[in-house]
């Protein structure tokens, strides 16, 4: 499992993109984490898939709340990561209202989940493999903190912890 002072897995994420420009289509553009990364601080949360109770009710809105305080803190960019599609992930970012606040990567395959070690399998649910819930700062695409939430739980990687993690760093 990928910790604190581990360098983020080489990978790529998807993201659905809704307005064409800066050399991203619109529709699913591939990017590359390291490239992402390099010389920025981000604030990721990542979380079993889109459209599910606590995803939707808590943990991408309170992100979303949070947006403007974690730039204040010197957080360059937020990320969503679920194992799902772009498409999907697209379509939670406009239910969420996360345009211009949250980056909704989408680890399709979930190679990236499996590439931390974070992984939930969620087979017996119908839901596959999955991540986990945990939320990491992430400076120069290396893991300065990681909260990962016992299964079932949603107490350490909501955005308010990962927020005054921002702003004491």
């Amino acid at each position: 499992m990928i910790k604190v002072g581990d360098k983020l897995p080489a990978g790529t994420l998807q993201e659905f993109i809704e307005v064409e420009g800066e050399g991203c289509s619109l529709g699913p553009n591939a990017f590359e984490v390291d490239k992402l990364t390099a010389g920025k601080t981000i604030a990721l949360f990542a979380l079993p898939g889109a459209f599910t109770p606590t995803c939707s009710a808590q943990h991408v809105p309170g992100f979303v709340k949070n947006a403007d305080a974690f730039k204040a803190a010197g957080v360059d960019e937020i990320w969503c990561v679920a194992v799902n599609d772009a498409f999907v992930m697209g379509a939670w970012g406009r239910d969420q209202k996360t345009a211009g606040k949250v980056r909704m990567m989408a680890d399709g395959s979930a190679a990236f989940a499996q590439a931390t070690g974070l992984t939930l399998d969620l087979t017996a649910r119908g839901m596959g493999l999955r991540s986990q819930r945990y939320s990491m700062l992430v400076v120069d695409g290396k893991v300065k903190t990681l909260n990962v939430e016992a299964p079932g739980k949603f107490e350490v990687s909501n955005a308010e912890t990962l927020l005054a993690q921002a702003q004491s760093a």
